[in-house]
């Protein structure tokens, strides 16, 4: 057995909460414009801290922000991770996990990853579809749930352009024909391209957004490794957003380097593409912070040469300087390891004027840091289109005393009557904030 994985065979056994260093920076250290940055600590031992997914309590829901109240909008449903809102109000919500990767989980270390991800609430297998959830008298409860879409393979974003419907499967992107109010959709989709997937398929999640005028498809693809190990060839069209021509499904790179984007927006002042990005693990529990940035056409976001910019990871080989020289440093930082994945700017809500302009951040939750971070929804204030402040809190409390996982927040959206829709896959709910009465 070689030695890597002998390691990760006793920090097994010897108890994942157990393993590895401890963060000695706070998470608003990594956080903000211009982030705190110490020097990796890689250690024999990964650092290995699972908040264990118990789910909520009869009754239990998480702490809103003063000012705010928060109650189920959808409850018992199966690994809710995304959501859309269709032009009547309609929320769609992506019941969905990881597809069967098996060259993901092989070896030693795989084999303990498998058993990591299966602690955190993440083992249990894809419903594959999409349901329609309704709130008809605008109460703030779904009293209307169908099935809306079904054997799906991981999908994961969605977006509607006139009667077109494109969901992001985690191999192929598809288009559905939608006809408003419909609640279901029973006719065979059109491929529009093929995603990378595979039997790796390291970073399955893929998401997709259309440009304002409808003629661009924008999707994120997660990198197949954490800083390409795997190898770079395993790495062709990944850790990039692509760009895809609706009318003919062409696709070019639009930016690359982006190692997990998964949230995409358009900042609603400058019209800019931004997006929500997991960075690397295992050099420490204050490195390397996740970010939200806005995205430049043709721009190199460092992956997995660099990280925040130039600072090169010297556990990749073969290095590129030439690429590590170009790379673009992200606009915010949003703390290390909080698996920000939800992104929605705040355009239409209906929430206190603190949360008027800005940006809604579902963090999903840490595994390689110590203490835990993320288990939050955030606001990012911004001024003219560019982030001008700390970070608010909106939604706390999904970790327990014992430091279990109540839930974990995923994709966040605001909804047609200006609440904040939040998805919970461990709690296996959608959660609505609004106003106080």
């Amino acid at each position: 057995m070689r030695k890597p994985q002998l390691v990760f065979v006793i920090a097994f056994a010897g108890g994942l909460a157990a393993c590895g260093e401890s963060s000695s920076l706070q998470v608003t250290d990594g956080t903000g414009p211009s982030p705190k940055l110490p020097e990796p600590n890689k250690t024999l031992i990964p650092t290995v801290n699972i908040a264990p997914a118990i789910g909520w309590p009869e009754g239990g829901k998480p702490t809103a922000a003063a000012g705010t109240q928060v109650a189920a909008f959808a409850e018992g449903l199966d690994h809710p991770r995304w959501l859309y809102v269709l032009p009547n109000g309609d929320v769609l919500v992506a019941e969905t996990n990881a597809p069967p990767k098996p060259d993901d989980s092989s070896g030693i270390r795989g084999w303990v990853m498998k058993k990591v991800m299966g602690k955190a609430g993440a083992g249990v297998p894809s419903p594959n579809r999409i349901t329609l959830l309704r709130d008809a008298d605008h109460d703030g409860v779904a009293e209307t749930r169908t099935v809306f879409l079904q054997n799906l393979n991981s999908p994961f974003g969605m977006t509607l352009v006139g009667n077109d419907l494109y969901v992001a499967d985690t191999d192929r992107l598809l288009r559905f024909n939608y006809e408003p109010g419909a609640t279901e959709i029973k006719s065979q989709p059109i491929k529009v391209v093929d995603l990378p997937g595979g039997t790796l398929n390291h970073h399955w999640t893929k998401n997709v957004i259309a440009s304002k005028d409808g003629s661009k498809l924008y999707v994120t693809v997660g990198s197949n490794s954490n800083v390409g190990e795997n190898g770079l060839d395993k790495e062709e069209g990944r850790a990039a957003i692509w760009e895809v021509d609706r009318a003919t499904g062409n696709h070019r790179i639009f930016a690359s380097g982006i190692r997990n984007p998964n949230g995409l927006a358009w900042e609603p002042t400058s019209g800019a593409l931004w997006t929500a990005v997991n960075e690397r693990d295992e050099i420490g529990s204050d490195l390397v912070p996740d970010y939200i940035t806005s995205v430049k056409d043709g721009g190199f976001y460092g992956w997995p040469f660099s990280y925040y910019g130039q600072h090169v990871d010297v556990r990749v080989s073969p290095q590129n300087p030439d690429l590590v020289a170009k790379a673009i440093a992200p606009d915010y930082a949003v703390g290390p390891h909080t698996a920000s994945l939800g992104l929605s700017f705040a355009e239409g809500n209906a929430l206190p004027a603190q949360f008027k302009e800005g940006a809604f951040i579902g963090q999903h939750g840490s595994w390689n840091r110590k203490p835990h971070s993320g288990y939050k929804v955030i606001f990012v204030p911004f001024t003219g289109g560019k982030p001008s402040g700390k970070p608010v809190d909106v939604l706390t409390g999904f970790l327990d005393k014992d430091e279990n996982a109540l839930g974990r927040p995923v994709g966040v959206v605001i909804d047609q009557q200006g609440g904040l829709l939040v998805a919970d896959d461990v709690g296996n709910k959608v959660w609505r904030v609004s106003a106080s009465k």
